[in-house]
């Protein structure tokens, strides 16, 4: 299996790049949302709330590393996963999951994508995508108030509350894992990546027939 990570700050664009190498991509692909991994907000420990259903989602501590950790692993050896179903509107996970099938090709995207050491160190590929505070801002606040029931004034008091400091202490600093790093325009990058992913596919194809091939004469 080929592991990429693909980290940033919120509203950089990672499901949008995640999904251009879907795209772009010869080998069965499939791709893990870190969102899904947000704590329900019971357990997100007392000192990241915010008050009534408010919390500080943009701390570590806001996502369940064991489970997330638990399920790469899963998929490396080949067993499908239940991925939570997470209700930004309530902070909740839902009762159902969604099933996801190891593919030859694994993308996680997500703000803390490269942070964890140990899901690190499983990628072939670490991505940073670097876009500038007031466009991942604007993203952000479009995303929030049409898709998860928030208001102006809830997403404004939240950047500034929680996401742009723990984007200046805990994001921006991922950059020191990455292998690429990229800007606003994603689509150089996207190429040269699927390019890269085809290869593997390519030589594991090669390796597969050859095997194949050797089988067949013994």
């Amino acid at each position: 299996m080929f592991l990429i990570g693909i980290a940033g700050g919120s509203g950089s664009g990672k499901t949008t790049f995640a999904h251009k190498l879907q795209d772009q991509s010869l080998a069965p692909l499939s791709v893990l949302h870190m969102d899904s991994y947000y704590l329900p907000f019971d357990e997100i420990p007392e000192s990241l709330r915010r008050g009534e259903r408010k919390a500080n989602f943009d701390h570590p501590r806001a996502f369940d590393w064991e489970l997330l950790q638990n399920h790469i692993s899963s998929l490396k050896h080949g067993n499908p996963i239940e991925v939570p179903n997470y209700d930004f509107t309530t902070s909740s996970r839902i009762d159902t999951t969604t099933t996801l099938q190891p593919q030859k090709v694994l993308l996680l995207e997500g703000i803390f994508a490269i942070f964890d050491r140990y899901i690190r160190d499983c990628f072939d590929v670490k991505v940073y995508l670097h876009v500038e505070a007031d466009i991942r801002f604007t993203r952000r606040l479009h995303r929030d108030t049409q898709t998860r029931g928030r208001s102006v004034d809830s997403v404004t008091d939240q950047y500034y509350a929680t996401v742009r400091p723990m984007y200046k202490e805990f994001l921006e600093p991922q950059k020191e894992y990455a292998d690429i790093i990229v800007g606003e325009e994603t689509d150089v990058a996207s190429n040269i990546l699927a390019a890269k992913i085809n290869e593997f596919f390519y030589q594991e194809q090669i390796a597969n027939n050859s095997n194949q091939v050797q089988e067949n004469l013994q």
